[in-house]
């Protein structure tokens, strides 16, 4: 077991590899989960997509102690332009790996093929309003991004609650390298996300980080500055959230 640490606010647990981290991630997400549905029969859940979350979400959905029936999902962000069955779409990553495997109450899709996109921010964010998150399950970009909110457009304190924005360079290559497009002229150079306010509202989040590729954005959220240069630094200023790591994640903490 891993004995948790803090970086201000924010708790930290390290754990020698990446399976021991996504069981231990996926063990407090139930116990969220239960929690919110023994209050009020419900959960409203947002999950991360990318290659970092796919342990984590193999292990929360082969949970059978969740009432998954009484789940409501959420996921973070899409693609602009992207039809939900290209092969890296967000809603078919979240088909494949939840929608597919758990009986949900429901799960509501960002469309990045709507025709207007801030039509369908504007309607998500409505979504969102009646559906109160119990728990966010988040990544950390190679850029430090939280969703798509990547340095250039990050706000700590955005008004809105999903936007449209434009991905940087970090971002779009990220994609290419985790081998979801063959070159960078590929990737869609704009997105629908879920805002940093709105993700960080949510009555417990987790933030499920493994992979040696992520030492350096988790290094400089947790021993750099407070900036929307590192949006992920953001999470050291929140008491409800939880920074899971592995021994490759971990590797460039001075601590």
């Amino acid at each position: 077991m891993s004995t948790p640490t803090h970086v201000d606010q924010l708790e930290v647990r390290v754990f020698p590899d990446a399976r021991q981290l996504a069981v231990a991630a996926a063990d407090d997400a139930a116990d969220a989960i239960n929690r919110a549905v023994a209050a009020r029969g419900i959960a409203n859940v947002m999950l991360a997509t990318g290659n970092s979350q796919v342990a984590f979400l193999d292990v929360l959905t082969h949970r059978r102690d969740v009432d998954w029936s009484r789940v409501v999902g959420f996921h973070m962000d899409e693609y602009a332009g992207m039809t939900p069955d290209h092969p890296a779409s967000f809603r078919r990553y979240m088909r494949e790996r939840v929608v597919r495997r758990v009986n949900l109450g429901a799960f509501h899709e960002i469309g990045g093929d709507a025709p207007d996109l801030d039509t369908e921010a504007a309607r998500y964010t409505a979504l969102l309003g009646h559906h109160p998150l119990d728990l966010c399950c988040l990544g950390i970009g190679e850029n430090g991004h939280l969703a798509f909110n990547d340095p250039g457009v990050a706000d700590f304190d955005d008004p809105r609650d999903v936007k449209v924005v434009e991905l940087d360079a970090v971002c779009r290559a990220q994609q290419v390298g985790e081998g979801h497009f063959a070159a960078l002229d590929d990737v869609p150079t704009h997105a629908v996300t879920v805002t940093i306010p709105a993700l960080l509202r949510a009555g417990r989040v987790l933030a499920i980080v493994p992979e040696e590729r992520k030492a350096e954005p988790v290094r400089r959220a947790l021993e750099g500055p407070l900036s929307t240069e590192c949006p992920a630094s953001i999470l050291r200023l929140k008491p409800h959230a939880t920074l899971y790591l592995d021994a490759g994640s971990s590797s460039l903490l001075a601590t």
